[in-house]
């Protein structure tokens, strides 16, 4: 399948160091189109619009996951009240749509057996190994302060020369995310606008996510995890063309909102959070730029946040503990909700 793409500014900025990309080949995935890049209670902004150093330290981190107390991950397992899990993460294979170049595919091996042959034993045993060939940000994914930064410098005044390299980050990587344990919260916008799904570009400003929350009658606390229900990731299974054509999502004062109440992680059912195309195509990807690099608030992209929809959730134990790939600046995951 193919489809038109804008070459992600942030995907460049890596290419430049790492080289001429792969190429995917016969099993290339659809891509994502439309697109041209992807405690105490925290304090207010520095004064001049200065965002580093970070309010939680010049050597710091980890961000918001400050937040994360023992206290907080107490008061999230008293809302496991039914025992019901639900898996956030969409499978992942070589036909899911992904922001270019990225792509995914895993090949199935028997070493050393070929022709219908057996490891050479009398209890004649027969293994198979698998290879994964691809970018860590396809499908359900975590996004680090590592992915994405503001010229070049990144949480916490980062800068890109000091940490970024082709053999993996030596700052800011996957392996340092401590465990996400926390309360998580679904924001049903889909239901707020009384619709299945939201159309890619429909904005969700600050605004409409705290009218939605006060309609459904939960709020957010400091240390929660908040997830977005759009409906849109449906389209994953109905038309992945589409789905990679653009999402609805939330704006640059959305994420201001979001980070100023002190959350550690926002997601949605979307590939990129935010709403594409982009109300201004001249300014991209700010609330990437507002959670990762300026508060320190990671992305969690393409959740299946619809069986928490379908009965109701609005409050549930999160949990997430993210392969600990070592310079990672993304991983794909399949975060936990419990209730």
């Amino acid at each position: 399948m193919r489809v038109t793409t804008v070459a992600a500014s942030a995907a460049l900025m890596l290419l430049t160091v790492a080289g001429q990309a792969h190429e995917p080949g016969d099993h290339a995935p659809m891509q994502i189109a439309q697109a041209q890049a992807p405690g105490a209670a925290p304090a207010a902004p520095a004064a001049g619009g200065n965002w580093f150093p970070s309010k939680y330290g010049p050597n710091d981190t980890i961000g918001a996951m400050n937040l994360l107390t023992p206290q907080k991950v107490l008061e999230a397992a008293r809302l496991v009240q039914r025992g019901q899990v639900y898996a956030l993460g969409v499978p992942v294979g070589r036909e899911t749509p992904a922001y270019p170049p990225r792509f995914a595919a895993v090949t199935v091996m028997m070493p050393d057996q070929f022709a219908g042959g057996i490891v050479p034993s009398e209890n004649k045993v027969s293994y198979a190994d698998d290879m994964f060939t691809g970018w860590l940000g396809v499908g359900s994914q975590l996004d680090s302060f590592a992915h994405l930064g503001i010229d070049n410098t990144f949480y916490n005044g980062n800068k890109a020369a000091d940490f970024m390299r082709t053999t993996g980050v030596t700052k800011l990587g996957v392996e340092s995310v401590p465990p996400m344990v926390s309360r998580g919260v679904l924001v049903n916008m889909a239901k707020a606008r009384n619709k299945e799904m939201l159309d890619e570009g429909e904005i969700i400003t600050a605004d409409d996510l705290r009218a939605a929350m006060q309609a459904q009658g939960v709020a957010i606390r400091q240390g929660d995890v908040v997830l977005i229900h759009t409906g849109w990731v449906a389209m994953l299974e109905r038309d992945p063309a589409r789905f990679g054509r653009g999402e609805p999502g939330i704006d640059a004062g959305a994420a201001e909102w979001l980070a100023g109440q002190g959350v550690v992680a926002v997601g949605a059912d979307t590939w990129g959070v935010e709403a594409v195309p982009f109300k201004n195509p001249n300014r991209i990807w700010e609330g990437h730029q507002i959670l990762l690099a300026k508060n320190g608030v990671h992305i969690l992209e393409v959740m299946d946040t619809r069986a928490l929809a379908r009965d109701g959730a609005t409050e549930f134990l999160f949990v997430l503990g993210q392969p600990r790939l070592k310079g990672a600046v993304q991983a794909i995951i399949n975060p936990i909700a419990i209730r």
